[in-house]
This record gives structure tokens, sequence and C-alpha cells, in this order.
């Protein structure tokens, strides 16, 4: 895959959803941003991205909804693909040929749905870049690039499980389960839900403040630590037996609760309806359960899908929930 004069052959990424299984807000920074402890993992549900030489003089994005092939996104609203393009030419400077870039943008990932997959989709553009112009960048120079273009964006430098903290920028790479990889349910409400406003609800709203901020961050700090690559392995039953803790470990819940009217009641519905805990991404509106395989979540996920169809089940938004069974990825599962 090389730049210079010659032809460019097609540069492929897949930008994974990430799941925060724990989000602990510690407090604003002075810059205005949040401190944050999350232990996140990349998921097999990705977009796909594709680079080729630009015709024209810029660089250009083209966006397909997977889900709907038919209709039409503005690339404007996707803009980090081309910041990530523009904060790896910064980074590279004069040592390659940079070309511009025509990127097609093939979305899985539903969109501000606390699954960062605006972010996601930005370090896979920083990564294809460089494949594309024959450039090479050093891990520190990349961490660079990443956390100048979102906060979210280091993350997918780990290549799987990771501690973040600070705004995003701080990443400690975790160790993979060993065994199988987990299965995750996922039910996203048509419903948009933005980050700011939920850290914004979190700052000034007294309905937003989580019951116990302590024990978030004693959850997570435990779950890091379970994970860390001196600590024995962990396999998914173990991971799946701690979800009842992990459901409730996330400092935005009640934020996201009151942004969306009727999150509340769907978790709780669909905790009735499968049996299990229903936890939360991000600033949501993404709802998770955890399964021993993907088998299982596959399974719920035709419950779902059933439940919702028979008018059992009701959702926020616009349309019906998007519902999703996938796995959590990483580096190669151990065995121990």
């Amino acid at each position: 895959m090389s730049g210079g004069g010659g032809a460019l052959h097609p540069v492929i990424r897949l930008a994974p959803a990430k799941l925060n299984l724990t989000l602990a807000v510690l407090g604003v920074r002075h810059d205005g941003f949040h401190d944050l402890h999350s232990v996140m993992v990349p998921l097999g549900l990705a977009d796909r991205l594709s680079f080729a030489r630009a015709a024209g003089s810029a660089d250009s994005l083209h966006v397909l909804d997977v889900a709907n092939p038919r209709a039409s996104l503005d690339p404007g609203g996707f803009g980090s693909v081309l910041a990530g393009i523009a904060e790896a030419r910064r980074a590279v400077g004069r040592g390659a040929e940079t070309f511009p870039l025509a990127v097609r943008l093939e979305k899985h990932i539903p969109v501000a749905a606390g699954l960062a997959g605006g972010s996601s989709d930005a370090a896979a553009a920083i990564d294809g870049a460089l494949e594309a112009w024959g450039a090479e960048l050093n891990l520190e120079d990349r961490r660079r690039a990443a956390a100048a273009t979102g906060s979210d964006v280091p993350f997918f430098l780990a290549g799987g499980p990771a501690l973040v903290q600070g705004r995003g920028e701080r990443v400690e790479p975790l160790a993979g389960l060993a065994g199988d990889p987990p299965g995750v349910l996922l039910v996203t409400p048509a419903a948009a839900s933005s980050t700011r406003t939920a850290f914004e609800a979190l700052d000034t709203d007294p309905a937003a403040a989580p019951a116990s901020r302590g024990s978030t961050r004693l959850s997570s700090e435990h779950l890091a630590a379970e994970l860390s690559p001196g600590h024995p392995p962990m396999r998914a039953a173990g991971l799946v037996s701690r979800a009842g803790v992990l459901a409730v470990a996330n400092d935005l819940a009640a934020a996201a609760d009151i942004l969306v009217p009727g999150l509340r009641s769907l978790r709780r519905s669909l905790m009735r309806l499968l049996g299990v805990p229903i936890g939360l991404s991000g600033s949501g509106p993404t709802l998770w359960a955890l399964y021993p395989a993907l088998d299982g979540a596959e399974e719920a996920a035709a419950r779902v899908r059933d439940a919702l169809r028979l008018g059992l089940l009701d959702s926020p938004g616009s349309g019906p929930p998007f519902v999703a069974a996938t796995i959590i990825v990483g580096p190669p599962w151990r065995e121990p």
C-alpha cells in the first residue's frame, strides 16, 4: 500500500465500537473537561473505512448508512474522519507525500449512541492515512495525533481492553480475557444522546447526580486491577458474573435517563424480559447485557426483536431501536 507517484491500492480499516464496562466521573478539570476512570473494551461491531487517492486537491468523504443503503448521510456530521487525516498529515510533516485522500465510510455503529463510533472512525482514519501515504509515526506521535483529534480516540490505539483516565488521553492497556470472547447484546434507542449535554446535566442538575459516585470509582478500580496483566486471567464467565456490579457502575446513567425520556423504563423492561443486568455505555443511550458467548447474545437479541414486534417493549425515540449481538474483541484470547 504505497503512495508517492504510483497508484494507491485500496487501504481498508475496521473501526470497532467501544463499550464502557465502568465509567466513573472524578471531577471537573481546569480545562473544563472531566477526569474519568473507565474500563473500556472494543467490540466486534465495527464501521468500515476504505481509502483511495482523491481526484481533487482536498480530502473527501462519502458516508453510507449500511442499515439503510438508500439513505444519504451528510458527511458534515462525520468530521472526525477528516480531522483524523488532518492530524496525521500534520504529524507526518514533510516526511512523506501526504496527498489528498478519498474516504468511503460504511456506518454500522449507531451515531451519538455512547459507542464512540466517531472516535473509532478517527483512529482508523489516522492509521489508514499513514498506510496510504507509506508514512510511519512512532507510538507517541500517534498518541498525540489521536488526542488532538478527540477525547476517546487514543483508546483505539490500545487494540483491546484498556483503562482510560484523564479526559481520555491516558490509556493503559489491560489483559485480554482467557478462552472464548464474551457475547454482548446492544439495544440503542432511536434517540441521539449528547455527551457534552450529559456532562452539563451532571454538573448542574441535582437529579443527574449518581447515587454514590465513590462506589463507581471503586468498581472501576477493582475491575481494572482484575484485568491487569499481572493478575490471573479472567474468563468470559467471570466477567459475566460481575455484570450486576458493572451495570450500575456508570456515573452518567442518571443524566442519560433525564435527557432521554423513556430510557429508564426501557432498561427495566429489558431486565424483566431477559432476566440479566442491563448497563449503559458512555452517556447512552445504548444499553448492554453480557453473556458467556455470542450465541447467548444472539438469542437475547432475537427475544428483544420479537418483543418489539409484538408491542411488548416501548423504546424512546423516533423509530425502532438498533438491536445487535456482538462480542468483546482485543488481543488474542489467552489460554491460562
